[in-house]
Parts: structure tokens; sequence; C-alpha cells
């Protein structure tokens, strides 16, 4: 199949099925001034059930709703297009609503990038002691957008919002002064749009660095959900085959990080031929998503995901809480709740789907689980731990939240037993009180120069 996308500028080839009311239409432009739409023919034809498509998962991850906007900044942009309003007085009052949706949310921007000799890498997250993130340049868009995607801002154009490197060697420069190091984890966008001569250039730079600490490369993706065809039938699969057995052939892991968020993905003969070309080349592929309203938030359709997943040779991975970002507000799912989907789904599957942690919470800490929800000392409390911590050293430390129904995020909650903080707040606000003067000390050294 040949990929043919759809975004709001060609959007007539998706009214032609005659489907979308009016109404829907102009919802979509809507919306879509703020949050990013791009879909594909595979999601078009094959995943969505258009029979039923207003309340259809598929439609509902790639075709943005109204009420992913707040009823008075949906109204404004409708009223700015109706009117045709000058096209810089509406991308002012959109990069506002941009701003306040939390384009980088947990520190990504201000508290994850690291510097070498001085140099801000914007291209790179290391936030985790054993795990950098790298944000090749040629990867920063995807096959589809999802809807729900915390980080919408890598597609808006708003270049100040946007990581990405072109530079492999400052990642291999960067990798030899921080042994603690073991896992590179590509990231985007979708590193899988990248041509595979553009992808193989970045990993033989890696490769030929002979960093002896790297043990695991990660390429995290969404193109098995939406374009399994790019290991099937794209111009260049089988040189992206050949690079991931590149990788494994030198004796390192490789983990693809899939995203699927619905059963529905998993369905087609070609992401289940995809996923067996993949495992093919010796690498795993791990799977994960965060439990959304509209779309996963019933424990019947993780528990079938997980079976299938496992059926099909991959790793159930990670369950995640929708990020404070972005469309939150339609999508996110109380803590409560996120718990009871996660735990009735465990028990409904045998041990070896069970590799599966959540619900997980990426917060600026680290990424904090939901344990369990219990009665300690006459109090109801949030258990909770750390899977990741900015310091290692508190991982697996438990702590208690005091029991709020309403609760979508770590913000929403205060420490249980009438504790002032939690346990790790003193040095975590530490920490970022240091980020902060070493940026400042770097903005006036360039100032200065």
């Amino acid at each position: 199949m040949q990929y043919k996308a759809f975004t709001r500028n060609n959007f007539d080839r998706i009214r032609a099925f005659g489907r979308l009311s009016q109404d829907q239409v102009r919802a979509i432009r809507v919306v879509s001034e703020v949050l990013p739409f791009k879909t594909n023919n595979y999601v078009v034809n094959e995943l969505i059930d258009w029979d039923h498509y207003e309340d259809d998962p598929m439609f509902i991850l790639n075709f943005p709703q109204k009420d992913m906007l707040e009823a008075d900044q949906f109204n404004r942009i409708a009223e700015m297009i109706g009117n045709h309003a000058d096209r810089s007085e509406l991308a002012r009052y959109v990069n506002e609503i941009r701003i306040s949706l939390n384009p980088h949310p947990a520190g990504q921007l201000e508290h994850n990038v690291p510097t070498l000799k001085g140099e801000k890498l914007t291209g790179i997250q290391h936030k985790y002691r054993e795990t950098m993130l790298f944000f090749p340049s040629q990867g920063q868009t995807c096959h589809a957008y999802c809807t729900f995607c915390f980080r919408w801002p890598q597609f808006t154009g708003m270049s100040e919002l946007k990581f990405a490197m072109k530079q492999a060697n400052l990642l291999v420069d960067y990798l030899r002064v921080n042994p603690a190091i073991t896992d590179i984890l590509l990231t985007g966008g979708d590193p899988m749009v990248m041509r595979a001569s553009v992808l193989e250039k970045y990993i033989d730079t890696i490769l030929g660095a002979g960093i002896p600490h790297l043990k695991t490369i990660r390429i995290g993706t969404k193109s098995l959900a939406f374009w399994p065809y790019r290991f099937l039938t794209d111009n260049d699969s089988e040189d992206v085959l050949r690079v991931f057995r590149k990788i494994t052939d030198r004796g390192i892991n490789l983990a693809i990080m899939a995203h699927f968020s619905h059963q529905r993905e998993l369905s087609t003969g070609a992401v289940q031929e995809a996923v067996k070309k993949i495992r093919s080349t010796g690498a795993q592929i791990r799977t994960q998503s965060p439990v959304l309203r509209h779309i996963n938030d019933d424990p019947d359709v993780w528990a079938t995901m997980w079976r299938k997943q496992v059926d099909m040779g991959m790793i159930p991975y990670y369950m995640f809480v929708a990020r404070d970002t972005g469309a939150q507000s339609y999508f996110g799912v109380n803590l409560p709740e996120a718990h009871r989907i996660f735990t009735e789904a465990y028990r409904r599957v045998s041990g070896v789907c069970r590799t599966v942690r959540g619900p997980s919470m990426s917060t600026g800490p680290g990424k904090i689980r939901i344990e369990g929800i219990a009665e300690i000392r006459g109090e109801k409390v949030f258990v909770m731990n750390f899977i990741q911590g900015r310091n290692p050293e508190w991982v697996g430390i438990p702590f208690f939240a005091a029991y709020n129904p309403d609760a979508q995020w770590l913000d929403d909650l205060v420490p249980a037993f009438g504790e002032s903080e939690f346990f790790y707040e003193q040095e975590y606000n530490k920490l970022i009180e240091e980020d902060k003067s070493e940026t400042e000390n770097r903005r006036k050294s360039v100032a200065h120069f």
C-alpha cells in the first residue's frame, strides 16, 4: 500500500466519505488550529469503523473533537475563521491557547535538557541516570497524529517548543562523558518516518563509537499501529530491517517501544506481519499507552490488548496516566478509575501478560506508579512508588497521598497523615533550583560573550 497523508490542508479527501456533517467538519477545522491533525489512508480505510464513527475510538484517536478545547476557546477561533480574521491575529490567539495547555509537562524543556561544554543539547533529554532520549531532527513528525499526544508541540510549527538535533556526534560525545547511561531512546515525533539511510547514519555513528557501557537502543514508534507497511512494502522496508539486524548482530539489545492504544490497532494482517518481520531481526517489541477516556477506559480493552500482544510475541510494558498537557481535560481518567481499570485488567490475564506496569504518571520527579488504594490508621490513601526517579535512590520507597477521588495527576495530591511534603520534595526542589541556577549562569555567560 502507498502511504497517503490527510491533513486539514487536504481535508476534501476525507470529507468525500460523505459521513461527516458540516458541524463535524467545522469542529475538526477549528480544533486543528490548536492541536495538530494528520492521519492516513491506512487508518481511514482499515482501522476506523465508519458505520459507528462518532463513538469509534480510532476516529477519536485521530480526528480532533470539539470538546478538546474549552467552549470559549472553540467559539472564538470559530468566529475568527468565520470572519476571515487576519492570520497573524488568529495565530497569536492560537499560540496563547497552546502555551496555556502546558506544552512541556514535567519540566521537559527546563530541567531535562543537558549541556556539554557549555552548549545546551536541545535534541537530548537526560532525566533518569541510565536512559537518555535522543530526538533526531528528521524524525519530528509521525505517520498520523494521536489527538492525546503529549508531544504535540513538536508538530505545531512553534520552533521554540520543539526538540530536535541533527548531530549524532554530539550524542556520542555526551555518552562518552556519562558512563552511567546504558540505554538510548530514539524518539520524536516518530523516528520511523526517517528514511532507512538516515536512520542508518545515526545508528552507524552510535555503533562506530564503540561505547562499552551502551547496552540497549530503544526506538519509540507508533508506526506499527498507524503504518505497519513501513516494515513491509515501503521502498526501503528491507533496509530498515537490515539496520535493526545490524544493531542486534553487535550484541546490543534493540527494543521497539510500540504504542498501541486499542485492540483494533492489532487486528489487521499488515500489523501482524510487520511484528513478525521486526522480531525476526532479533529485536524485542514492548508495548505501552496511556489510559484514555473515550478510547480505552475499560478493563476488557486492556486485557484483550495485553493477551493479543503476548500472542503476537510482544511484551506489555506500561499503562500510563494521560499527561497534564494538551487535551487532558477530554482524555483524562481520574486516578482511582485508572487504578481500577489496571487492576481489573491485570486480574483477567495470565502471568505471561503481567509484565506491564501501571498506572504510571511521568511527573517532574519521576515515573510514579499508583500501587494501590488502602486504609491506614483510619485514613484512606493512595499507596505510591517510584518506578524511575531523578534520584535513583527514591525508587522502591513506598509513600502515601491523601485519597482524592477527583485527582488526575500528582499535582492534585497532598501527603497523607498530615505530613507537609512528600519524602522526595525537598531534594527534588533543590535539584530544580540547581538546574535554574545553571541555566541562568549559562545565559549570562552567553550574553557576556
